[in-house]
């Protein structure tokens, strides 16, 4: 009894030996690029410069919180993820919906809201070049109808543009996680909902919504960091000098690690990081909540 309890024990070290061989690549990775660096914008974010390395409490969150440019493109950034994160969720949810339901040329649809995930980000930009540049398709519209040209990326209505590009842009994505997400809804409690009478409208929130409810914080959660890399589309269109309601929290970034001033650019980086955390926090307080009924 006591070898085979010896030999059981050596064969579990050996499996833990060799599983750590096959993690032990991935976490060097992580530690290397991720937790490392992560502890070195901690570093700067509290120091006056990488030389002399004088300890300054505070004082570079308190600069850059009274930064104008930093302002705006923390207004900036907060606009644009406040209109296009919840329009992705709804959207996505909507269409998700639709193609759920036996509808005519399901699959034709279905490929093109997928299609902007195959395309390269430039390819897509060179398309929202050609729509709305000054001499654009959609300008020809607008004069074929009776309308003024508008200086689309150059306007009040630039935001709107990218916005647009956005959802385009991840609509697909969002859409097969909730067609996913809607295929695993017992179908013996919908069954009970149609003998109880129950309506489409009382069918979603009631049922299919508390099922959803962990699709949709996973969905929110990752629209939501993909409207914060959105600088790369932005730049793309408009180069580092973008319209006013253009300037990102990325650009305000870009700019201050082109002037090596690190300080500040670590401290907002902390400051983004926080922000997008306590948002996250709350999204799994309510989807613990709201969803918890369901589990198991």
């Amino acid at each position: 009894m006591g070898v085979k309890i010896r030999e059981k024990s050596k064969s579990d070290r050996k499996k833990q030996v060799t599983s750590g061989l096959y993690i032990a690549p991935s976490f060097l990775g992580v530690l290397l690029f991720f937790f490392l660096p992560f502890l070195v914008i901690i570093y700067y974010a509290f120091i006056d410069n990488p030389f002399h390395a004088e300890f300054v409490f505070f004082d570079n969150f308190a600069m850059v919180l009274k930064n104008a440019a930093f302002k705006k493109a923390a207004m900036n950034t907060l606009t644009f993820s406040a209109v296009s994160v919840p329009l992705a969720v709804i959207l996505s949810l909507l269409l998700a919906m639709l193609l759920d339901r036996k509808i005519p040329f399901r699959s034709q649809f279905r490929t093109f809201f997928l299609s902007p995930m195959m395309a390269p980000v430039a390819s897509i930009v060179l398309i929202w070049q050609v729509l709305f540049h000054y001499n654009g398709a959609v300008n020809d519209i607008l004069v074929a109808l009776g309308g003024g040209k508008i200086d689309w990326i150059k306007s009040e209505y630039a935001q709107v543009v990218v916005v647009i590009l956005f959802l385009w842009k991840n609509l697909g994505y969002n859409m097969i996680l909730f067609m996913a997400a809607l295929a695993s809804v017992p179908k013996d409690i919908l069954d009970v909902a149609k003998l109880e009478s129950a309506n489409s409208i009382q069918t979603f929130f009631y049922i299919k919504g508390r099922y959803l409810s962990s699709t949709i914080v996973f969905v929110f959660i990752m629209s939501l960091i993909n409207s914060f890399k959105v600088f790369r589309e932005v730049y793309l269109l408009t180069g580092d000098r973008p319209y006013d309601t253009l300037y990102m929290l990325q650009h305000y970034m870009n700019n201050m690690f082109k002037s090596l001033d690190y300080q500040k650019l670590s401290a907002a980086a902390i400051i983004m990081a926080l922000v997008m955390m306590v948002i996250i926090g709350v999204l799994f307080v309510a989807e613990n909540r709201f969803g918890k009924d369901v589990e198991g």
